[in-house]
């Protein structure tokens, strides 16, 4: 099953006195660009973080945010500098009477200025890794669950598209042999209005009628389009993660209908190859978000 490169995952859990909070967010990228948000006290986690990551999002626009929070309901380190607070509060008390101002909140105010209330840092040995890793892989999971199921939908819908392609090569072959007979008889036609004029050399013209009609033969292109898009079905129900694959076979694809399309001179098939150009351009912005 093929992954869309969009995806999101979140996991938030309680682990000792710290509330963990993991969120993973996956955007289109042509390769894999991780960028990641972790506290500092993770910084010497931060290349077995983005192992974690590259090992299961294979490509795309990683974005991590990991937090660890302190609990509520914990018993916290907490130091007022008492000296800062009353600096605070006195000099918002006077711009408050110089103002003639509410001066009900000036206790709340001074107590959120810089540096009044210091908490206790947290020690990055002490830190449950094994409950913070868990959390990041859960999120992890939850990111790949809802590639998984946008890349579904992006499957049935390249897939309509290549039966559509296929509709139109049956067209093309329907129509070969009458645009082949069509070529022959305007060439008869052109060669006896001359021929009482010009004297011709009947096995040289055979021959350049022969090399004509060889040029403009599309039995080559025909096979091997369908071979393409037998391909393309193949690579998309039973591989994951194929979306370069994918890029690749659409370019071959694209060959094969621009070369019918130059050698077509039959305007039904002309009509045709503009129809699977258009449904091509379709697979290519959809492959886009393919992982």
């Amino acid at each position: 099953m093929q992954q869309s490169m969009t995806g999101y995952g979140r996991d938030e859990r309680a682990s000792q006195n710290l509330l963990i909070k993991s969120e993973v967010k996956a955007l289109n990228s042509k390769f894999l660009d991780f960028s990641p948000r972790i506290p500092k006290e993770l910084s010497d986690r931060e290349s077995e973080i983005r192992n974690i990551i590259t090992d299961q999002l294979k490509r795309g626009k990683i974005m991590l945010t990991l937090e660890l929070e302190v609990s509520a309901d914990s018993i916290l380190d907490v130091q007022v500098d008492e000296a800062r607070f009353n600096a605070y509060y006195s000099k918002f008390a006077q711009l408050a009477k110089d103002v003639k101002g509410d001066s009900s909140d000036l206790v709340k105010l001074a107590l959120q200025a810089p540096e009044v209330i210091k908490q206790q840092e947290l020690d990055p040995e002490s830190l449950p890794w094994k409950d913070i890793k868990s959390s990041l892989e859960k999120a992890i999971s939850k990111c790949i669950a809802f590639r998984k199921q946008e890349g579904e939908a992006l499957t049935t819908k390249l897939s309509d598209y290549i039966s559509n392609i296929r509709n139109g090569l049956k067209t093309v072959e329907d129509n070969d042999a009458d645009r082949s007979e069509n070529i022959r008889t305007r060439i008869q036609k052109n060669l006896d209005e001359i021929k009482d004029r010009v004297q011709v050399d009947e096995n040289r013209l055979e021959q350049e009628l022969i090399f004509y009609l060889e040029r403009l033969d599309i039995s080559e292109e025909k096979v091997r389009l369908k071979q393409h898009l037998d391909y393309f079905d193949e690579v998309i129900k039973k591989e994951e993660c194929a979306g370069k694959k994918l890029g690749f076979i659409s370019q071959e694809i694209g060959r094969e209908i621009n070369t019918i399309g130059s050698k077509a001179n039959h305007a039904e098939i002309q009509r045709t190859v503009v129809m699977m150009k258009d449904e091509l351009e379709k697979i290519k912005e959809q492959i886009l978000n393919i992982v």
